[in-house]
């Protein structure tokens, strides 16, 4: 993370992480290549090429659209996730060269500009079996560009993270283009039926690993609590619309519980003898705050190490990204928190807790609340 925008800084880890995808793709294309010239001795370069690069770039987009969904059933993708653009603009790239070696073979030696001619080359609509599949690709390929060039923090920033991760939902629209594009071509060219079992197998293992993981992401959020009931025997925290959640012990220190409470995720974090609540979405990605830990006093983002103040929702100065916070009460070794959330960046007296000890943010011998004065948190991100 920077306070301005620069061009891409590359780590130790994103440099591993290039190399092996670099030397992936490169390997992948030569074994292509050198199979595809064994099979067919009298295949053309350019069509050699136009395959090895189109399913070099359909491999991918499976890879990357399993990424989601498998760090949901199991942490151990998350490295995978951390640099998933890289991945988008590598295939990006792929789709690109293949579009343009098939352009020139079939496009680029007639009177039409071959923009045009792919376009309006093909008028049967109305057959299946004659389908223009080039406008499924052409559709694609659209989309992946407006998403590789929007990939960049920059764009992040300035759309919001909302509307950033909706435009970027699109790849869903390309994926469906792209496997009608390669479903009706190869149809159309050379039908065999081990190629519709293995593009039918791979869309069916990436809905199925989405099914998956929604599911069981549902079931986490029908465990929401949902507002206590008003009782006149309860007092302070234990009033109207405050909800008890689980004990201080059962959160682990400088780490949190994450629970669904009034429609939203919240991330109940522990640090020392202090309890804060804040919202589970980071403002950069949308990234799971809980699933983090607290660095140098500062909750840190598991995805890309976007940190935020446990007691105020805030990123340190000189960064502005803020989250909501919640009020949080610990009665008889239990987190009470009230479920209505403050304006983003709200500072909340965080409560305390000692060894399961009862505490609620009020200072036993003198009876005032105590504040979180002294909390600072030094930069640690490491992901730009």
């Amino acid at each position: 993370m920077s306070v301005d925008y620069r061009a891409v800084q590359w780590n130790p880890q994103k440099k591993r992480y290039d190399l092996v995808l670099l030397g992936g793709v490169s390997g992948y294309l030569a074994v292509f290549a050198a199979t595809g010239l064994a099979l067919h001795p009298h295949i053309t370069i350019e069509t050699l090429l136009i395959r090895a690069f189109g399913t070099a770039a359909l491999i991918l987009l499976h890879v990357i659209l399993c990424i989601g969904p498998l760090c949901r059933l199991d942490p151990r993708f998350l490295p995978l996730l951390y640099n998933r653009r890289h991945l988008g603009v590598t295939m990006f790239a792929l789709a690109f060269v293949h579009a343009t070696f098939a352009t020139l073979q079939f496009h680029a030696l007639g009177d039409l500009n071959p923009l045009v001619s792919v376009l309006v080359s093909n008028p049967r609509l109305d057959s299946v079996s004659q389908f223009p599949f080039e406008l499924f690709g052409a559709a694609a390929l659209m989309i992946l560009a407006v998403l590789a060039a929007t990939s960049h923090d920059f764009w992040l920033a300035n759309l919001t993270a909302p509307v950033w991760k909706a435009l970027h939902m699109g790849v869903y629209a390309a994926y469906g283009a792209l496997i009608l594009h390669v479903a009706l071509g190869v149809m159309q060219s050379e039908p065999h039926a081990l190629t519709a079992v293995l593009l039918g197998s791979a869309a069916t293992l990436v809905i199925g690993l989405h099914l998956v993981a929604g599911a069981r992401e549902v079931g986490f959020d029908r465990t929401d609590p949902g507002p206590a009931l008003p009782d006149t025997r309860r007092s302070g925290a234990e009033a109207e619309g405050w909800v008890e959640l689980c004990g201080a012990d059962e959160i682990p220190d400088q780490r949190a519980r994450i629970f669904p409470l009034s429609g939203e995720r919240i991330a109940v974090f522990r640090y020392g003898g202090k309890i804060s609540a804040l919202s589970n979405v980071c403002q950069h990605q949308n990234g799971p705050l809980g699933e983090g830990r607290i660095v140098d006093g500062c909750v840190t983002c598991p995805w890309h190490g976007y940190q935020y103040l446990p007691a105020s929702g805030r990123s340190p100065e000189p960064f502005t990204e803020q989250v909501p916070t919640f009020s949080v009460r610990v009665i008889a070794g239990r987190v009470w928190v009230d479920p209505r959330p403050h304006p983003p960046g709200t500072p909340v007296v965080p409560a305390t807790w000692d060894d399961g000890e009862t505490g609620d943010g009020v200072d036993d011998a003198t009876g005032e609340q105590r504040d979180d004065r002294g909390q600072t948190g030094a930069w640690d991100a490491y992901d730009a």
